[in-house]
């Protein structure tokens, strides 16, 4: 995964989430279930890296909003 600097996420409520996980529909589930609590970048893109166990996802957060099912 690319790098994270401080500039990237700067503003307060942002967050990067890597999400690792056995298999691509539990690491989706993940990303669905954030989604809903909070305004996220979506469901990304599943990638396996070459000798590495599982699966691996990044999302966008911001925590100070909600998500498609809050308020």
């Amino acid at each position: 995964m690319k790098p994270i600097d401080e500039q990237h996420i700067a503003e307060p409520g942002l967050v990067v989430l890597d999400i690792t996980g056995g298999d691509e529909d539990t690491v989706r589930a993940v990303m669905a279930a954030l989604e809903e609590r909070w305004a996220t970048s979506g469901i990304a893109p599943v990638r396996r890296d070459p000798g590495e166990p599982g699966v691996r996802a990044r999302i966008y957060a911001d925590v100070l909003r909600p998500g498609r099912d809050g308020p």
